[in-house]
């Protein structure tokens, strides 16, 4: 991980800071209206749907941060920072191109979404997944205010994370730490030259070693003796391309513990902070409770867990929307743009839970479509259409909540609700 100032700073710089992180549209809306554009430091951001979703199927856009020189800062996940001792990690699924990154998202996806001799490899979690809703909605009984967020949101997908990859749960507390120190240090705008920023960011590039090396001890644990889940089974299991070298396979597994809860995390609370926000969604929802499936893709598009992405770069000129973005320039698509963006979707402001041709950059698109998408979407029918069967009553206590520092991975610190009780 590097310094965020680097690229994209007067993009996320003053004009971001006046905007408020509970509520980024209007300044989309203002963004929209020059649908590629560069920005002083040479960064292009992209901010339209279709424009979008163009960059995202053109094989002349990498994801790989270390080709071009003018590429932004590495995911949190690659490593380490401009002056740092510490050697580059391998790339994971995210920051490769083909053909790395086919072969490797090949070599993975067995072990995470299943075979084709064993399909229901996700789906079938789902009993696993109803019984821990119940029980954290259980352990709500008695209560008057609850915290969607600690009590509900974070500790479903970090448990079931925990549960397909096979790491212990009782080392969460360690690796989440790690996680939200590394977040609050990943930024971008003119803040990146205070010395306040600069121990963040020392702070963060220690955090992502200790993970790092973290998932190398997992790796070598379950090299000396096989355990349960995808990350034992990638190191002890050939496959048609054999196993994935332990570099790879440690860089991906980081990738997989730290997007494998914290975008669902968000997707979660969000949910709940914006169906509480519009009470005529969440009594149709209790009302019709077979729309959580496509409730949940509205709220996807309605609030992005991941508002940009900064690690794709041009490798050769490319043309569009009027606008030549030359080889080597960094580039941002603001996914939480698109999904708002009225040339794609009929009153993208209005939540429609019958929303129909919903086709959001929730999950992206292209090669990098989100790869724990099925797991993601069954955590989050599951949580949300629970929350609203069983908890009576639910209403805000502070409406905007407080925002998390990261401007990605954009979601709510805490959601306090009043509620009536829990039903059964």
């Amino acid at each position: 991980m590097a310094g965020g100032g680097r690229a994209g700073g007067r993009f996320l710089g003053r004009r971001v800071r006046r905007r408020r992180p509970a509520d980024p549209y209007p300044f989309y809306e203002e963004l929209r209206k020059t649908p590629v554009a560069r920005q002083p430091d040479g960064t292009y951001v992209v901010s339209t749907y279709r424009e979008i979703v163009t960059l995202l199927h053109d094989p002349r856009v990498s994801s790989d941060p270390r080709k071009g020189p003018t590429a932004p800062a590495p995911a949190p996940e690659e490593g380490s920072s401009e002056g740092s001792a510490q050697p580059e990690a391998e790339p994971s699924i995210i920051t490769c191109d083909p053909p790395e990154h086919d072969r490797d998202r090949r070599m993975m996806t067995p072990h995470f979404v299943g075979p084709p001799d064993a399909p229901g490899l996700i789906s079938d979690l789902e009993p696993e997944i109803r019984r821990l809703v119940d029980g954290l909605l259980d352990r709500m009984r008695g209560k008057t205010r609850i915290d969607a967020v600690d009590e509900f949101a974070y500790p479903l997908p970090v448990t079931v994370i925990c549960k397909v990859l096979g790491v212990p749960l009782e080392d969460e507390p360690r690796f989440h730490r790690w996680i939200e120190t590394a977040l609050d240090a990943w930024e971008y705008g003119p803040e990146t030259a205070s010395e306040e920023f600069r121990a963040r960011l020392a702070g963060g590039n220690q955090a992502v070693q200790e993970f790092g090396r973290f998932t190398a001890e997992l790796y070598d644990r379950y090299a000396r003796q096989p355990g349960p889940g995808m990350l034992s089974a990638m190191v002890n299991e050939d496959g048609p391309e054999g196993r994935m070298p332990k570099g790879l396979l440690t860089s991906n597994a980081l990738l997989l513990i730290f997007a494998g809860h914290e975008t669902t995390v968000n997707l979660i609370a969000h949910s709940v902070l914006t169906l509480l926000r519009h009470p005529d969604a969440l009594e149709k929802l209790r009302r019709r409770p077979e729309l959580i499936v496509s409730g949940v893709e509205e709220l996807l598009r309605f609030e992005s867990s991941v508002q940009f992405w900064p690690t794709r770069s041009a490798v050769e000129d490319i043309d569009i929307a009027g606008t030549t973005i030359p080889k080597g320039a960094p580039i941002f698509l603001a996914y939480g743009s698109a999904n708002r963006d009225p040339r794609q979707f009929t009153d993208p402001d209005e939540l429609d839970l019958e929303r129909r041709d919903n086709q959001h950059l929730g999950f992206g698109q292209g090669i990098h479509f989100c790869f724990g998408a099925p797991l993601a979407r069954l955590e989050v029918q599951n949580a949300v259409g629970e929350f609203v069967r069983r908890v009576e009553n639910p209403r805000l206590v502070e409406d905007p909540p407080p925002y998390r520092r990261n401007q990605i991975f954009r979601g709510p610190r805490h959601v306090l609700v009043d509620i009536d009780g829990i039903r059964d």
